[in-house]
């Protein structure tokens, strides 16, 4: 039996150590996929993934020590998908809210927003004076936004779901849609891609409780030291004024 215990030992360790140091190896040279949207902040240029947001991670990785990454755009839907089920995955810019809090892991808040309703200034028969006025109209939202999640919990049925945020700006164009949920800063982008004179748009109402930081945030199964690492890195560029630098670049 002694002899047996002895085998098993010589046997077994070696093999649990391999099996452990494997683990450790994989857990470390994770891809990190960084994915995001068309946004002012995020864009493509060419073939890559741009814009000050995506310089403020790409920078953030380096500072971290992580070499291995590739950026991605996508459709928010799916972008949100894949940060949800996948590991190694890094969404950005991703809004904090209390229902996504335990869906991901937090790595640092890259900017605040403020989001308004938007109507054609031609569109006279639209009145809104408060949220409740709102609900008269028909809005047009993106896939798993925080903006068609934060209506939808105040009650909001009357909702045009669009994969992309030009096709839901079009909709409102041609009166597909009566208001849409934008920041200025997405107001005058989408004005410039859809060729349309952002003098035609009016500002008829402020989201205050929708208005919230947009972050950076690893996906659940992502391996805690890249998370850790990641955070730690943020923290360093913010405090030195780093991440302010670069978001103010934006034209």
């Amino acid at each position: 039996m002694k002899r047996a215990r002895q085998l098993l030992r010589k046997t077994v360790w070696p093999c649990l150590v391999l099996a452990s140091a494997l683990i450790s190896t994989v857990a470390h040279s994770q891809t990190v996929r960084a994915v995001t949207e068309t946004t002012p902040y995020t864009f493509l240029k060419g073939n890559r993934v741009v814009g000050p947001a995506t310089e403020v991670v790409e920078k953030t990785l380096q500072t971290a020590g992580l070499t291995d990454y590739q950026f991605k755009l996508y459709p928010w839907a799916r972008a949100y998908d894949m940060a949800l089920k996948e590991p190694g995955v890094l969404i950005y810019l991703i809004a904090r809210t209390p229902v996504r809090e335990q869906q991901f892991q937090w790595a640092g808040e890259i900017m605040k927003i403020q989001y308004h309703l938007y109507r054609l200034s031609e569109r006279t028969d639209i009145h809104v004076k408060t949220l409740a006025d709102a609900k008269n109209y028909t809005i047009g939202v993106m896939r798993d936004d925080v903006r068609q999640q934060y209506l939808q919990t105040k009650g909001f049925f009357r909702l045009a779901i669009s994969a992309q945020s030009i096709d839901n700006f079009n909709k409102l164009i041609k009166r597909q849609v009566d208001l849409v949920p934008l920041t200025e800063d997405d107001a005058s982008s989408l004005c410039a891609q859809a060729h349309f004179d952002c003098g035609g748009l009016e500002r008829v109402l402020t989201l205050d409780e929708a208005s919230t930081g947009l972050y950076m945030a690893y996906s659940t199964s992502t391996g805690a030291s890249i998370v850790q690492k990641t955070r730690a890195a943020f923290d360093k560029l913010k405090a030195d004024g780093t991440v302010r630098r670069i978001m103010e670049k934006k034209s």
